[in-house]
């Protein structure tokens, strides 16, 4: 039988338990996918800490992976066995060595990127292509604020604003994240534990501000990010590592006339249709060298617990994968 990482009840990495698990035959409009990279997120740590209560426990977390399909529903069309495939999927169950899944939340690999960069950059890369092409359409010459700059997301965000002709401010911990960030596009890089990002931004922009701030940080970042914003400007929060954003009023936005987004990547790839295209964006990134992914750290399926102890430690530089 195979295995899988079983979640009982929320709490700390070492609820992660590796069990074995029955795989049930693929319904008609489903196909068998035998996994052989799978990503971690912080989605998956949110889950598992209970801050995302979205898994029917006992579960398997997990929302993104690489592999081969093996088996197909008798009305599957889209793919057959033997295909390199990859998908992001708000149904859980990817912390597995294989799992069964609807055809509509794959998407086949092209032969130049690996499972191992699919399953890594995949969510990541798409969280990018929606924020710089959906949610704010970036343009030459804008003035763009990237928070944790040198994160999963920030970095692939800095290298495709940066191509897009954006000016590029990212906000990082440390000087090793500042190196990181500056490699990845960023014109002005602000080390937030020493100085207050706010006047920086604004003295940076020569008291414009910036047309566009993406913030992955949340309570500690978001009313400084909406004080960033030039006329006019877009607050992209996405994220809310530090914890949730209390509430406002709306009228804050009022007198640079600032719009404000909570995105849900998700929603923006809620067909079939609009997931693959997205996703050929992002693999013609890749393919151009307009995104990079930088060095990508393997850890064993049955270790998923070491996994996310390292993802939450904010000296962590690498994208992370479980190989089964």
């Amino acid at each position: 039988m195979p295995f899988a990482v079983v979640m009982h009840a929320p709490g700390d990495p070492d609820v992660l338990k590796f069990e074995e698990v029955t795989v049930p035959q693929p319904q008609s409009h489903e196909v068998v996918v035998r996994h052989t990279a799978i990503g971690v997120n912080f989605h998956d740590a949110y889950v598992r800490s209970g801050l995302y209560n979205t898994l029917s426990l006992p579960g398997v977390p997990g929302i993104e992976a690489a592999g081969v399909v093996e088996a197909i529903g008798a009305n599957v069309t889209d793919f057959r066995p033997g295909d390199r495939v990859a998908y992001v999927s708000q149904s859980y169950g990817a912390y597995a060595e294989k799992r069964v899944i609807g055809q509509e939340s794959l998407v086949l690999l092209p032969p130049n990127v690996s499972d191992e960069v699919a399953a890594a950059t995949l969510l990541k890369g798409l969280t990018a292509q929606v924020l710089v092409q959906q949610v704010y359409r970036v343009q030459k010459d804008d003035w763009v604020l990237v928070h944790a700059a040198a994160g999963g997301v920030g970095l692939l965000l800095c290298q495709w604003a940066r191509h897009l002709g954006a000016r590029v401010i990212g906000t990082v911990s440390t000087p090793r994240k500042g190196e990181a960030a500056s490699r990845a596009g960023c014109e002005s890089v602000i080390f937030y534990r020493d100085e207050d990002f706010v006047p920086r931004v604004l003295d940076i922009t020569a008291g414009e501000g910036v047309q566009v701030a993406y913030d992955s940080v949340g309570k500690d970042t978001f009313f400084g990010s909406l004080q960033c914003l030039a006329p006019c400007g877009h607050l992209a929060n996405f994220g809310q590592a530090s914890g949730a954003v209390e509430q406002f009023e709306v009228s804050q936005l009022f007198p640079k006339s600032n719009s404000l987004s909570r995105p849900n990547i998700m929603q923006h790839l809620r067909t079939a249709q609009k997931f693959r295209e997205a996703a050929a964006s992002l693999f013609d990134a890749l393919s151009m060298g307009i995104i990079r992914t930088g060095q990508i750290q393997s850890i064993s399926l049955r270790d998923a617990a070491q996994a996310h102890t390292e993802l939450e430690s904010r000296e962590r530089t690498t994208s992370l994968v479980l190989k089964p």
